[in-house]
């Protein structure tokens, strides 16, 4: 670890040199131009231990060199002590104000300079262990959440797989409407974190058909009115499959699966709930499913082509949709659209 003594007088250094060379584990870099400090500052910031400065120097004097050597990055918070045959009270308060950690006069003693130092670089190392513990505690906090999710998207991925085996175009839906649900809520201006956790949830927001019986999940026909019933129990099931969770990613999920067939003017289910009373996870996620639905081919109908899907969306805002939602992905489609 560096000392960094700058003075003017090339003596005044030998001597401070002198007094600290004997501190274990420590080497002096002295200069008699602030500039040159400055660029040792600016080259060695992280690696300095402690800097000791002069007051009275010709062009830049020590206050100044202190602001100036504490506004380079790594330089923060190392221990800066003030070297003057002065005892004013206005000094010391400029230097103090300025960044300097203590203070030495002149003449100094070669025993108060080795017991100054060597705290002061015993304080800096303390402070600089503590930062590499933080920033591997850091890693070490990052390196677990990587997992988590990594064991959360595995989850996910099993459950979509245990969907897929009741019906193969679910896995190809949720796909869809996993992308869908990323442009909408990029549109509404979600972080990229949210729109990430959202995007991921979204594509169990069916889980809950895995309780369908094939008789009516795969008929190729309407349902009667006793089988659009059965159908619409998925919701629930849905979040019952995925509530109770400590993952947030699974709490979403399950506002997801609970609240996607929940229409803005109340009249869906299984809640009814209306307006914003509908989680938005919910809401951008009805936008998402139904565009996907129409401009999907399904044994009892034809696929819609994109802009007819998207007539319906815009007309429907304010009814079936939330109609901020029904914006965003209006503008982001078309955006998408222009990208490719």
């Amino acid at each position: 670890m560096f000392v960094l003594v700058l003075d003017d007088t090339p003596l005044n250094n030998l001597l401070m040199a002198e007094a600290i060379r004997t501190i274990p584990d420590c080497t002096v870099r002295d200069f008699t131009r602030p500039a040159d400090a400055l660029a040792f500052v600016e080259a060695q910031a992280d690696a300095i231990g402690v800097a000791i400065s002069d007051y009275d120097m010709p062009g830049m004097n020590g206050v100044a060199f202190i602001r100036a050597a504490r506004a380079i990055p790594g330089f923060e918070h190392v221990p800066v002590v003030m070297v003057t045959s002065s005892d004013q009270r206005s000094l010391r308060r400029e230097a103090l104000e300025a960044g300097a950690t203590d203070f030495l006069a002149k003449p100094f003693d070669p025993l108060e300079i080795r017991a100054r130092i060597s705290n002061l670089l015993a304080l800096n190392r303390a402070r600089l262990d503590q930062r590499e513990r933080a920033a591997w505690l850091d890693r070490e906090v990052k390196a677990a959440t990587q997992i988590i999710a990594a064991r959360e998207r595995e989850i996910v991925h099993l459950l979509m797989k245990a969907a897929e085996h009741r019906d193969h175009e679910t896995g190809n839906h949720v796909a869809r409407v996993a992308r869908l649900v990323g442009l909408i809520a990029r549109g509404l201006g979600l972080p990229e974190g949210e729109i990430e956790q959202l995007s991921l949830a979204s594509t169990m927001h069916d889980v809950g058909k895995i309780s369908v019986p094939d008789t009516i999940l795969l008929k190729p026909g309407p349902l009667t009115q006793d089988e659009r019933r059965e159908m619409e129990r998925h919701a629930d099931r849905g979040r019952r499959i995925l509530e109770g969770s400590s993952s947030h990613l699974m709490q979403l999920a399950a506002e997801i699966a609970a609240t996607h067939h929940e229409r803005w003017d109340g009249s869906g289910y299984p809640a009814g709930l209306a307006g914003e009373a509908i989680p938005l996870c919910g809401r951008i996620v009805a936008v998402a499913d139904v565009f996907d639905a129409l401009t999907s081919e399904r044994p009892y109908k034809k696929a819609w082509s994109e802009g007819e899907a998207l007539n319906h969306i815009l007309a429907n805002a304010g009814t079936h949709f939330d109609p901020a939602c029904v914006a965003a992905f209006s503008h982001m489609l078309s955006k998408d659209e222009t990208s490719t």
